[in-house]
């Protein structure tokens, strides 16, 4: 039997604490404890990238990290990428793109291009389709995601230069 711990980690700008087991994961606790259930399970064993969230400003798939390692983390999921009522740009650019269908894979995808967008802000094409290889979409064809995170980082610079 083992004993449940108490982690803190800051969760989309909110500092939130939570009780978890140490082997439960933190998709598990994101869904079932914390409620944001925008993060999808995939697969459950890490090659989907459909839970993938930001932790640190790093993508991690939350199926494979442990809840306990999030203890003094910031964390962001797909519910932390929209400022209020407006989509962010890049939320705005799949939309706009018809770059989700079913929306498993989504919020994934737009986390991962998150991280790329905060490292690089004018990728190339290439360079997007690299980093979104972890991410797996069995809907969509992947030209119009691609297209949609180029788009966005296009929109987040010129609003930038505005």
């Amino acid at each position: 039997m083992s004993k449940k711990k108490i982690v803190t980690a800051t969760i989309n700008d909110h500092e939130v604490e939570f009780l978890c087991e140490p082997r439960q994961t933190l998709l598990e606790v994101l869904r079932g404890t914390l409620d944001l259930t925008g993060t999808k399970e995939g697969c459950a064993n890490g090659n989907c990238g459909a839970c993938t969230v930001l932790m640190d400003g790093r993508p991690v798939v939350s199926c494979l990290v442990l809840a306990m390692e999030a203890q003094g983390s910031n964390i962001r999921t797909i519910e932390g990428v929209a400022r209020g009522p407006q989509l962010d740009e890049l939320q705005r650019a799949f939309l706009e793109g018809a770059a989700l269908q079913c929306g498993v894979c989504t919020p994934g995808f737009i986390m991962q291009a998150e991280a790329l967008l905060a490292e690089n802000p004018d990728p190339t094409e290439e360079q997007v389709r690299f980093y979104l290889a972890g991410n797996l979409c069995r809907c969509t064809g992947y030209d119009k995601i691609v297209k949609a995170v180029l788009n966005a980082a296009q929109m987040r610079r010129h609003a930038a230069a505005t």
